[in-house]
């Protein structure tokens, strides 16, 4: 319950990030937090969880879990990481630490 709650919340707070900068309500001078919308690997791990579970399935991204989180040119890069009992790839989601812009989603096989 817990977990599905976190989910939920999660992909509500993402929604928000992509629904809002694009409506009429926000001007250019609109506030931008200045680490970004995504200010540490937590929070891109968090996203990337609430983008990937719809997509893959949550017992399969259960099993890549602790994600690896590298920052690299204001771009989030998080990744599954591959235990030995799992058999294939691992998911990928990149993340724009300023904007939190999804930029890239994709399951190794």
């Amino acid at each position: 319950m817990k977990s599905k709650i976190k989910f939920l919340t999660c992909l509500f707070v993402l929604c928000l990030i992509v629904i809002l900068p694009s409506m009429t309500l926000f001007s250019d001078d609109s506030y931008v937090p200045q680490e970004g919308f995504v200010p540490n690997g937590l929070t891109a791990a968090e996203i990337a969880e609430a983008i990937l579970v719809p997509i893959y399935g949550s017992e399969n991204i259960n099993k890549q879990k602790p994600f690896k989180v590298k920052l690299k040119n204001n771009i989030w890069y998080v990744s599954g990481v591959l235990s030995p009992d799992f058999v294939g790839g691992v998911a990928t989601v990149e993340i724009s630490k300023k904007d939190a812009r999804i930029l890239k989603v994709s399951h190794g096989k």
